[in-house]
C-alpha cells in the first residue's frame, strides 16, 4: 500500500501562483511515475502533468508554459509549482503514481482562482 497526500491548495486571483505538494509513504524513485490530474465542476478528470522515475516530465497542453512539475527525493514529495493562474485552473487537484501495477491517489486538494 501507498498513501499519498495532497496539500497546497486554496484560493488565488487570478494571474496567481500555488504549489501544490504531494507527499508519498514510498520512496518516488519506485513508482513507475507520479503525476497530477485534476477535476474541475462537472468536468471529468484530466491529466495535468507527470514525472517518470527517470525524471523526465510532461505536461497537459492547458498547462504547458505555466506549471512546473518536480520532485524532492530526500522528502518522497512531488511538487506542482503553478503560475499564471486562470479560472479554468479551478478544480480538485489529486495526485496519483503507480508502484508496479498497482495505481493509488490522493484524496486531492481544491484550488479555486478567482477572476
Amino acid at each position: 500500500q501507498v498513501q499519498l497526500v495532497e496539500s497546497g491548495g486554496g484560493l488565488v486571483q487570478a494571474g496567481g501562483s500555488l504549489r501544490l505538494s504531494c507527499s508519498a509513504s514510498r520512496s518516488i524513485f519506485t513508482a513507475n511515475a507520479v503525476g497530477w490530474y485534476r477535476q474541475g465542476p462537472g468536468k471529468r478528470r484530466e491529466w495535468v502533468a507527470k514525472i517518470s522515475s527517470g525524471g523526465n516530465t510532461n505536461y497537459g497542453d492547458s498547462v504547458k508554459g505555466r506549471f512546473t512539475i518536480s520532485r524532492d527525493s530526500a522528502k518522497n514529495t512531488v511538487y506542482l509549482q503553478m503560475n499564471r493562474l486562470e479560472s479554468g485552473d479551478t478544480a480538485v487537484y489529486y495526485c496519483g503514481g503507480m508502484w508496479s501495477l498497482d495505481q493509488y491517489w490522493g484524496p486531492g486538494t481544491q484550488v479555486t482562482v478567482s477572476s
